[in-house]
């Protein structure tokens, strides 16, 4: 029987923010009156998701989908693709309820993301030089052995937990007109959009994506998921494709947002030495592109009431002191 590939709506992301807080935290906004006076904003504010119990916003996906399994799911085990900082969600909402995980990743993940899985009680299985090469072999261990999967972006009840931060910034901030987003997979751009344009349509919605590895942006263009090569960047957790098979996040992305960002490492490495410097937040460089956006001149938001998540703080201490001490 042809699998329903239904599209999640609001009333899903409803769902659930009513299944989710006890292991996820409702995270705070601060203010940056520094970056909208220098963008022209009338205000910016900042979405602290980096204050996770993982360290990012992707345990809200994960909760979502691994408390909505069965007891008899949860006995078989679940098994993830992921560069980082999903496999850090599965590991760590699948100890929480005694559920065995297993994270597929590429050589290309740093070994410190391989070693914080591990520490958070996940089995990490280190396979190929690309997220994709990642996802296939992630689907020859589900074949074999039967674990139950969650998917890092392109499923349903991801793309609800994710959108449940718009749910919080909304309450947060009612006047908040727009909205900057970082985008790969498409999971948290998905959710965000679709629960933000569901509750108040006018807001505009941003993409920003990384110069070296636009998979999303490029998928756009033609039609189906492309492959991208991955590079080394400082956004290390925005790599990857869409997937071998789409079915819901290109789609949302397509539907719901307004416009698409690019931004390079030079524009990353000072949105996070911004971060640091004025706001004292240790971010990693997937969190900073939405600033880098903005202090880039690359997005016109004169007299606009801005928002963004900072989606993680998972990052190399070296490599970050390397960065801000520039």
């Amino acid at each position: 029987m042809e699998q329903d590939y239904r599209l999640p709506n609001i009333s899903d992301v409803w769902t659930a923010a009513g299944r989710i807080y006890p292991v996820v935290s409702k995270t705070p906004v601060v203010d940056s009156p520094q970056i909208a006076s220098l963008s022209g904003a009338s205000s910016v504010h900042l979405k602290l998701e980096l204050l996770q119990p993982t360290g990012s916003f992707k345990v809200r996906g994960a909760t979502n989908t691994i408390l909505s399994l069965s007891d008899e799911e949860k006995a078989k085990g679940v098994i993830t693709f992921s560069t980082g900082n999903h496999g850090r969600a599965v590991s760590y909402v699948a100890h929480q309820v005694g559920v065995k995980a297993i994270v597929c990743l590429s050589k290309r993940v740093p070994s410190y993301r391989v070693e914080a899985i591990k520490a958070l009680g996940g089995s990490p299985v280190v396979h190929g030089a690309s997220q994709d090469e990642a996802e296939d072999h992630y689907l020859q261990l589900r074949k074999e052995q039967g674990y139950v999967p969650v998917v890092p972006f392109d499923d349903p009840r991801v793309v609800a937990g994710q959108g449940t931060i718009s749910l919080e910034l909304l309450r947060q901030l009612p006047d908040v007109d727009t909205l900057l987003v970082p985008l790969s997979g498409g999971g948290l751009l998905a959710g965000m959009a679709m629960a933000a344009k569901s509750l108040k349509p006018s807001i505009r919605v941003v993409g920003v994506s990384i110069v070296r590895s636009p998979a999303m942006l490029e998928s756009l263009k033609l039609g189906k998921p492309a492959d991208i090569e991955e590079k080394d960047t400082l956004a290390d957790s925005l790599l990857g494709g869409i997937g071998r098979e789409n079915h819901y996040t290109m789609e949302l992305v397509k539907r719901y947002v307004d416009d698409h960002i690019l931004v390079d490492e030079d524009e990353i490495a000072e949105g996070m030495r911004y971060l640091f410097s004025q706001h004292g937040l240790v971010a990693e460089g997937a969190a900073s592109v939405g600033i880098a956006a903005l202090l880039s001149h690359k997005i016109d938001v004169e007299g606009c009431h801005v928002a963004m998540p900072l989606t993680g703080r998972n990052v190399d201490q070296m490599r970050f002191l390397s960065v801000v001490e520039k």
